[in-house]
């Protein structure tokens, strides 16, 4: 029998997930925009990000907003090497996902106490992520792979293990509340929230009407 611990994530951690059902996904490429940003996101009832090792001010855009936001659940994404764990271990970021499922990459996180979700979408990686004591998975490219009949159907062996998925690819206002009543979702990931184009031209009330939308739904559901 594989091993049922929990040992990836932080379990204030997947509390703060859990609760806020949602995780706006960014790009960031001026530090200048990082607090506005976050504020818009608090002002629309969103406060967990994960902010994308995309740009080269990523590292510092998160550094900004740990300092400035302590309301915000601050992860980091793409998180694809050894040395990139480090470096945002340094900052003390809450937690961090990746797009795939790399052994290293989890075994670094665990090592350097970064609370961290690989990416899966077979039951091999799968397998490989609990075997490491995962539980809380990023599910990438959601809707392109499949959407929550693939998940269901990949997940149905390993459902006494109580896991639990972030989708994120394709997922939108349109699909959202297919994932959300799940009980396999822990938080859907929003990168069409904050697009870009909007925070380049500093749109903050759009930002922040996108948050409010989303979180209005979560709620709507959650209650019923």
């Amino acid at each position: 029998m594989l091993p049922i611990e929990q040992k990836a994530m932080k379990p204030e951690i997947i509390k703060k997930i859990d609760e806020s059902g949602i995780i706006a996904v960014l790009v960031i490429d001026e530090v200048k925009h990082a607090v506005p940003l976050a504020n818009a996101f608090l002002k629309g009832g969103v406060n967990a990000i994960e902010l994308t090792l995309r740009t080269p001010a990523a590292l510092e855009a998160a550094e900004t907003i740990k300092k400035n936001c302590p309301e915000i659940n601050l992860g980091i994404g793409t998180v694809l090497t050894v040395e990139q764990v480090k470096a945002i271990a340094s900052l003390g970021v809450d937690f961090a996902v990746a797009p795939g499922y790399n052994p290293r990459v989890v075994e670094a996180a665990q090592k350097y106490g970064v609370s961290f979700a690989p990416g899966v979408t077979t039951a091999s990686e799968l397998e490989g992520a609990v075997e490491q004591g995962c539980r809380i998975l990023k599910y990438f490219p959601a809707e392109p792979i499949g959407g929550m009949n693939y998940l269901s159907n990949m997940v149905a062996p390993y459902q006494y293990l109580g896991l639990k998925f972030i989708p994120l690819g394709g997922v939108n206002m349109d699909n959202a509340a297919g994932y959300i009543k799940s009980d396999l979702i822990t938080a859907i990931g929003g990168s069409w929230l904050a697009k870009r184009p909007l925070i380049q031209a500093e749109n903050w009330d759009a930002i922040t009407a996108n948050a409010k939308e989303i979180t209005s739904l979560i709620s709507e559901i959650r209650s019923k």
